[in-house]
């Protein structure tokens, strides 16, 4: 797989004299944060294949395509928001060769770049190294299985990390990993020892910041959509029960709509719930 290849611009420095056009927007630049949804193009049978059964291959690419409008409206929604930090949305995607899908789905305002390793923690490394490496003060991973994420929680990440002082925030899920880590700076010990894909990465990754004594903001608690469960519950959050608060956060629920768009098409009569009834049998009585 190749390497992801950071970005080479830097912030400007500015002597006495009245800076530039140029210098002007490298300035508002380096006082902005970058954030960056991890994406993968969607391709029937090597996306969302933890959601087959109950849904088929092309069902499960069609719900990534939707999850990643979703998290893309919710970037640009947080950028309209943020009072004291400026927000630029990224596209950190993969496999190779998969940019034109990207260029299709993604308004012009979403920046891309190719971030695709072999060690998933390499990823996001280098995803906040190719983000700050444009100047930004903070940057931030987040995940594309959260469509129905409250745009708040982007923008309370994004002011936490514009002010001075060096930290992170993280963003925990249900499952016990995160859906959003952002920093300020390039610490490669956070993504290290880190057992990928198990309930323990969140607690690990506040492990490698007490070690390096970086300080870490917290966030609410929100979910990925990963398996029968999570998937019938963000069906009834946003299709069946409306948007819902979860609670101990301010924050509502987005609501999703690429995502309930695709749902209703899928399901008109609300047949989803039957399909995943009979899937949850058939898995109960193979245990």
């Amino acid at each position: 797989m190749d390497r992801a290849k950071p970005f080479d611009g830097k912030a400007a420095r500015f002597g006495s004299a009245a800076p530039s056009g140029a210098d002007t927007a490298a300035l508002k630049q380096a006082s902005s944060v970058g954030i960056a949804v991890m994406a993968k193009a969607s391709k029937p049978g090597l996306t969302k294949t933890r959601l087959v059964p109950p849904l088929t291959y092309d069902e499960a690419a069609a719900l990534n395509t939707a999850f990643l409008h979703d998290v893309t409206d919710n970037m640009l929604r947080a950028s309209d928001r943020a009072a004291h930090a400026r927000i630029e949305g990224y596209a950190a995607y993969g496999p190779p060769g998969s940019e034109e899908f990207f260029r299709r789905n993604f308004p012009p305002s979403i920046g891309l770049f190719e971030a695709w390793q072999p060690n998933f923690g390499d990823c996001l490394y280098h995803t906040i190294c190719a983000i700050l490496g444009r100047g930004h003060v903070g940057a931030v991973v987040l995940n594309a299985d959260s469509p129905s994420l409250p745009a708040a929680l982007l923008v309370e990440t994004a002011e936490m990390l514009a002010r001075p002082g060096d930290r992170a925030v993280l963003g925990p899920s249900s499952d016990g990993g995160y859906y959003l880590l952002g920093l300020k700076a390039a610490h490669r010990r956070m993504f290290e020892d880190i057992t990928w894909s198990t309930a323990c990465v969140a607690e690990q990754t506040r492990e490698r910041a007490r070690e390096i004594g970086l300080e870490m903001h917290v966030l609410p608690e929100w979910y990925d959509v990963d398996d029968v469960a999570t998937l019938r519950r963000l069906y009834a959050e946003i299709c069946a029960d409306g948007p819902a608060v979860r609670q101990g956060a301010a924050a509502s629920a987005q609501n999703a709509r690429h995502t309930a768009a695709l749902f209703n098409r899928l399901w008109p009569h609300g047949d989803f719930s039957r399909r995943a009834d009979n899937f949850t049998e058939i898995e109960q009585a193979a245990v």
